[in-house]
């Protein structure tokens, strides 16, 4: 615009220049362009300029426009206009006026208690300046009984219709009155809008001219100045103003008062006047009559009326009385229900809406508020669980805040009294400002924002979960976010975020992890949730104890020079601080994070950096543990071999095989070491499981007679220096001096590995450089181009960690991605035809999710040998689309195919017979929605059906409800089973959190719950370094310089260690590796009668396997586990009482087998009929029974006595 007007500008100089020039050429004036007077016309004359012609120029078009100033808001001018304005629009100024209008109601009240003070003798009442005429009668009315009077009642008028009214009180309420009629009048004038009817014939106006008018009647005719006015009704109006006060105070202060608080001072307000105007009308009236009332006792009466009780000490004895205060108890019965029923209706509403988190609270208190679509009992118990187990969060408070309305079962939960003092429910959206105020979300200590897992749709659910992020972020920028999201693309929206957790992530890495190191996902998942190892130890049974104990373990940090665990192993490698620190006081030290890291380095932690770290008292260390070490005591233990020991230090003693025999053992397996933690109320000899670092298949025994140390290294990570000679613990003439011991000796952990520390064989060492050339690509046999070592060129999302795996020299085509699907390439019509080395790994979806990018990642990490390199098949529902096979495409031994689990011919082709696990994620697209319980209906049918088929094949389940792990290859006459049920619900009456963990199929590994994951990012609000460490822990994540996560196997020519400690020490002082705990599976057999076997004779039981005594607690069902019978175990089932106790009747059992029988052979005739239509070979079936004869656990951090036993995985 300003543009115009200076082009416009321009345009009138040029055109007065122009007309200057003319008038010197011509000396005249003359008009030389036919526009030249068009902007000095005459207004009249504005529209009679003449046409314009296609020649003019806007320029010139624009020199014609005449410039008019608008004026805006001109209807707000007007008089009446800017009362409204000041009267009812401007919110600060009604306020004011509402004040005052308030403030004189209760002020003409006042006087007329006043008045009423003053008015001692209502006999003579007359009007003003009249002489009070002939009152003998009621002078002798007065003298008679209360019985006589009533016979004969007299009625005073002259006291009802006059009162005495001093000069200064009438001049007072005169002054009020005026003003008090003229604002009903202005306000009248303003309201009204076109029906005046309903303005004079409101409540409020009406009583506004019962008490002003007589007053103005009064100035002109003075004898009505004692006139009586019920001046009391004031206080209605003085309501009414209370209530428009409340209204315009929200307006002006842009504030939102609880609307119960309200309805509660308007209640209150409305007994106050019901009160009063009975308690003034029937003081006056009663002044007409033989008994007068003051107010005291006035307002007694009236409350003794009111409130029912009725003592009949003091009754109105005329008429009018009686009749007023009729008139009022009606009044009483419609006005109060009406109020009554609006504060029940705010109450209602208040408990929907839940209430509000006032700040005076919040600037006292701390709290944390937790954003959520729908509010599941389940969920909000896990947070509430897992957030106050931590002893420094008992103070906090907990708001949360959620759309939906809170059902029955968490109505009831909130009413406890542990939660009711310290949760509060707030119903309301994080995407309003007003909710979020409400929860004082400026001022909490953190927000959750939890993903809604009800939802079918995750991506919808994710896309909620970012909208609730970014309004929080905006309404509160300096608040720490938690949030939780489903899909890893999403991750991208809520990068600001402190603390994310990609579910889909963290599932498919513990899926993938579950595969090689059998148990992670049981390891992860008590390793995250909070416990004090007291679960299973009433237990009867020992792998109840010792699993139970174990499951207590959990990450915990502390700085080296604040510890007592590891203050003293400054200056030493992480190694030898490692093991000496589990076998002096059983924590495992298994991370550290630097100060101090060169500057291409992350700030992040190092699992397990190996002897090259040295110690130092700025590093914090990460170690697991039943508790932190602030919460422990320490006492020595008893030292058996000091008086046969020169060594008087109170440093730990490092004993081998030679030295000292292994410790006594308990009964569950443990001893006790040097050093006993000792925690309250709890046993703490129990730390973890799998293995960090580099592993290897098996432990060999090292020779007596040799000189060299088996060593594995697998990650460049461990580049252990190579020495000549040996000067140190590990030389060949302190290998000699053992050579003639009793048993085979394991090497002390050295306190710092230097280049002549160890002496590496030649073999190992080729094999080492061998596997360290990543840039030499190899071949396959069922892969026809190169594979080598390197970074994923493609990923699925932004926000991948770059991870050094093992990848194709170039890019798969897309046709040979399809499992036996023939094409130019390849000419494969079965898995079978792909003749891989290795047993394949099988991933059931429904769809190709990103997030598959994350178990393929771990199964192909750069330090598992190439040639143990599973070949992995994603099974889909849904065609993948082509982006996620472009990103799968450079991965070898990668494959999918379109199939479900449902069809057992989609299972043959996927080659189920040649799998060696079988992933299944739950089915997000399909599962029924009817009930939340029910969402894993049909994940758990079919891989019910696929355990049918294939008993033997080893099934990893994912499911949303870790309730439903229960149905996990379910077995109806499982008596065993039943137990553990049992055992859960009694647990879970205890108290415990984690009450499932002793099922079976959990315990195992072998189903895993999404939601569990919770609690890591709950837990991460205390420790902010969780959910690095575990995603270094799963290889979502690689940092330079860090272990990772593997297993090895115990077999029979590794039982010579004999002890967890002694493998700690043979790991630690060879391959430098950190055992965190064993997957123990152990063979049973269920004394109960559907498990025994039919074809074992009937003096099995007299051959004794080993049954619990009669003493032990297995419940009603006296079930328990029974282990194989040795030859050196007595026999416990010989006598009457034990044969009567767990006789059977073989007749059932018979039958019981007779149609097993049956049913296993129609499933392998089915099976083996259907591979023979698919031209598969059927010898590859595997028809083994369904029984149940092995369980297996894990012992998170076992103690260092803790016996060792084959098939252990480490």
């Amino acid at each position: 615009m300003s543009m115009y007007f200076f082009r416009l500008h321009n345009l009138r100089r040029a055109e007065e220049d122009k007309k200057k020039k003319q008038q010197r050429r011509k000396g005249r004036v003359v008009g030389c362009h036919r526009y030249a007077n068009a902007l000095t016309l005459a207004p009249s004359r504005l529209f009679e300029r003449p046409p314009l012609t296609p020649s003019d120029s806007l320029d010139e078009v624009a020199l014609q426009i005449p410039r008019v100033r608008v004026e805006y808001y001109v209807n707000e001018n007007t008089f009446k206009e800017r009362l409204q304005l000041y009267f009812i629009k401007n919110q600060r100024s009604s306020l004011r006026i509402r004040i005052a209008n308030l403030f004189f109601k209760l002020l003409t009240c006042i006087l007329y208690i006043i008045r009423v003070i003053t008015d001692l003798d209502p006999t003579y009442a007359a009007c003003y300046g009249c002489t009070p005429g002939d009152k003998s009668e009621y002078m002798i009315s007065a003298n008679l009984t209360e019985e006589k009077f009533q016979e004969n009642p007299i009625i005073n008028w002259d006291a009802i219709l006059w009162v005495n009214r001093p000069l200064e009180l009438w001049i007072v309420q005169v002054i009020l009155a005026m003003i008090s009629l003229t604002e009903a009048l202005l306000l009248a004038y303003l309201g009204y809008k076109g029906n005046i009817w309903q303005q004079l014939l409101s409540f409020h106006f009406i009583l506004e001219i019962v008490n002003t008018i007589p007053f103005t009647l009064t100035i002109f005719y003075p004898p009505l100045r004692n006139l009586f006015i019920p001046v009391f009704l004031n206080c209605w109006l003085a309501k009414h103003a209370l209530e428009n006060m409340f209204n315009d105070l929200h307006r002006a202060m842009q504030k939102s008062q609880s609307a119960l608080s309200q309805q509660l001072t308007i209640l209150s307000a409305t007994l106050v006047c019901l009160v009063f105007t009975s308690v003034c009308g029937i003081q006056h009236f009663q002044r007409a009559g033989h008994r007068h009332l003051n107010l005291f006792q006035a307002t007694y009466y009236v409350v003794v009326t009111f409130s029912t009780v009725g003592y009949g000490d003091f009754v109105p004895d005329i008429w009018p009385s009686q009749l007023y205060m009729v008139i009022m108890i009606c009044v009483a019965l419609i006005v109060l229900p009406t109020q009554f029923e609006q504060l029940a209706f705010t109450w209602m509403e208040r408990q929907k809406l839940g209430g509000s988190y006032s700040s005076h609270r919040a600037q006292s208190e701390k709290h944390v508020v937790v954003c959520s679509t729908t509010l599941h009992a389940d969920t909000i118990m896990d947070f509430l669980n897992e957030f106050y187990a931590h002893p420094l969060l008992q103070d906090y408070y907990v708001v949360l805040l959620s759309p939906m309305e809170l059902d029955t079962t968490m109505r009831m939960i909130l009413q406890v009294p542990i939660w009711a003092q310290r949760v509060i429910y707030i119903q309301g959206s994080c995407l309003k400002d007003g909710d979020l105020a409400r929860a004082r979300m400026n001022e909490a200590e953190a927000c959750f924002v939890l993903a809604a897992r009800n939802y079918a749709d995750k991506t919808a659910a994710d896309e909620h979960t970012i909208l609730r992020s970014w309004a929080v972020k905006d309404f509160a920028p300096n608040v720490a976010q938690y949030v939780q999201i489903f899909r890893p693309e999403n991750k991208l929206h809520v990068k600001f975020a402190e603390f994310v957790v990609c579910e889909d992530e963290f599932k498919y890495a513990l899926l993938a992890n579950n595969c090689t190191c059998p148990g992670a996902s049981t390891l992860v998942t008590l390793l995250l949730h909070t416990s004090r190892g007291q679960e299973g130890q009433q237990s009867a049974e020992e792998w109840h104890r010792l699993y139970g104990r174990c499951s207590g373990n959990e990450i915990y940090h502390i700085v080296l020079g604040d510890s007592r665990f590891f203050g003293e192993y400054e200056g030493k490698s992480f190694t030898y601080a490692s093991f000496h620190s589990h076998r002096k006081y059983g924590v495992a030290l298994v991370g550290v994070r630097p100060a101090e890291l060169p500057e291409f380095y992350e700030d992040t932690i190092l699992l397990n950096p190996g002897p090259r770290h040295i110690m130092k008292k700025s590093d914090t260390c990460y170690y697991m543990s039943i508790t932190k070490e602030e919460n422990s005591s320490f006492t020595v233990a008893n030292q058996q071999q000091q008086g046969n020991n020169n060594n008087t230090s109170t440093e730990p003693v490092i004993v081998t095989a030679e030295e000292k025999a292994p410790a006594p053992a308990t009964k569950d397996g443990t001893g006790p070491p040097q050093l006993i933690l000792q925690v309250p109320t709890c046993v703490t000899t129990f730390p973890d499981n799998a293995g960090l670092s580099d592993s290897r298949q098996c432990l060999k025994e090292s020779s007596p007679g040799s000189t060299t140390i088996d060593v594995s290294i697998t990650g460049n990570h461990l580049d252990i220096p190579r020495g000549g000679d040996n000067p140190n613990l590990l030389s060949p003439e302190t290998i000699n001096q053992r050579r003639n011991s009793r048993r085979p000796s394991i090497l002390p952990v050295p306190d710092m590995f230097t280049s002549s520390t160890l002496n590496i064989p030649q073999d190992v060492a080729d094999e080492s450089e061998d596997e360290l050339e990543d840039d030499v690509p190899w071949r396959s046999p069922s892969e026809k181009i190169a594979i080598v070592k390197g970074f994923p060129p493609v990923s699925p999302y932004i926000g991948v960690s770059p991870t050094l795996c093992y990848l194709l020299k170039e890019k798969k085509p897309l046709c040979c991605l399809q499992l036996a699907q023939v094409c130019e390439h390849c000419s494969y019509r079965n898995a079978r035809d792909y003749q891989w080395q290795n047993k394949t790994i099988i991933l059931a979806a429904d769809y190709a999710s990103n997030g598959i990018y994350n178990f393929i990642i771990p199964l192909r990490a750069h330090f598992r040998s190439k040639t143990s390199l599973n070949p992995i098949i994603l099974l889909l529902e849904r065609r993948p689309d082509i982006a996620f096979l472009d990103a799968i495409s450079y991965f070898p031994l990668v494959y999918w195919m379109l199939g479900t689990i449902d069809c057992l011919d989609d299972l043959l082709r996927a080659g189920i017979t040649l799998a060696e696990n079988v992933v299944v994620v739950n089915k997000e697209l399909s599962n029924s929605a009817e009930e939340d319980s029910l969402a894993d209906c049909n994940t758990i049918v079919a891989v019910q059906t696929m355990f049918k088929f294939f008993p033997s094949i080893k099934s990893i389940t994912e499911l949303s409800q870790s309730s439903n792990m229960r149905f996990m290859q379910f077995r109806a006459h499982d008596k065993y089973a039943l137990h553990l049920s049992k055992m859960e619900k009694r647990e879970k009456e205890r108290g415990s959190h984690i009450s499932y963990m002793f099922r079976l199929p959990f315990a195992a590994g072998s189903v895993f719950s999404a939601s569990m994951l919770d609690t890591l990012l709950y837990q991460a609000f205390v420790k902010d370094y969780v959910i690095t460490f575990v995603r270094l822990l799963l290889g979502i994540d690689q940092a330079p310089g860090s272990g990772f996560l593997t297993s090895m196997k115990i077999t029979k020519d590794d039982m010579w260690i004999r002890t967890y400690g002694r493998l700690y020490q043979k790991l630690c002082s060879t391959t430098c590796e950190i055992p965190i705990g064993i997957y123990r599976t152990q063979d049973t057999s269920i004394s109960d009668s559907s498990h025994v076997s039919m074809s074992a004779p009937s003096s099995a039981w007299s051959s004794c396997v080993r049954v619990p005594s009669l003493d032990e607690e297995l419940g009603p069902d006296r079930v328990g586990v029974t282990y194989r019978p040795k030859d050196s175990t007595n026999c416990l089932g010989c006598t009457d009482r034990r044969n009567s106790m767990y006789s059977i009747n073989m007749a059932d059992e018979a039958k019981d087998n007779h149609e097993q029988q049956i049913e296993r052979a129609e499933i392998a005739n089915l099976v083996r009929s259907r591979m023979e239509s698919l031209n598969l070979p059927a010898i590859d079936y595997n028809d083994v029974s369904e029984k149940r004869n092995s369980l297996s656990y894990v012992i998170i951090n076992p103690s260092c006595d803790l016996k060792l036993e084959e098939g252990d995985i480490m």
